[in-house]
């Protein structure tokens, strides 16, 4: 079956950097588009960034743009969001997921993904 397992998540101080790892398995990961979500402590889902299968285009929540980079190396399975600037508002449950690239492009909205990972814990505190 399909498994989505994040890593990377932690405590950083205010200015900080993280870098989140998905690896996925059980699907033809080359064949999907692959995003990064989170869950605030006031319990929303946002998007934060998406990459297109093959790498061919990004999309970035405003609050993400000049911070985050969102990439994948399709050898490994894995999709990575390199995090920086980190702020305490970043605070979050964050979660990876998948979306079958011959389906409508699903941008940032969480209702169009398929398929999840079980999220690693980002805190950022100063």
């Amino acid at each position: 079956q399909v498994q989505l397992v994040e890593s990377g998540g932690g405590s950083v101080q205010t200015g900080g950097s993280l870098r989140l790892s998905c690896e996925a398995s059980g699907l033809r990961f080359r064949d999907y588009h692959m995003a990064w979500f989170r869950q605030t402590p006031e319990n929303k889902r946002e998007g934060v960034a998406i990459i297109k299968y093959g790498s061919r285009d990004f999309e970035y929540d405003d609050s993400a743009k000049g911070r985050f980079t969102i990439s994948r190396d399709d050898a490994k399975n894995t999709v990575y969001l390199q995090m920086n600037s980190l702020k305490d508002d970043d605070t979050a449950m964050y979660y990876c997921a998948a979306e079958l690239r011959f389906s409508k492009w699903p941008g940032l909205d969480p209702r169009r993904f398929t398929f999840w990972g079980q999220g690693t814990r980002v805190t950022v505190s100063s």
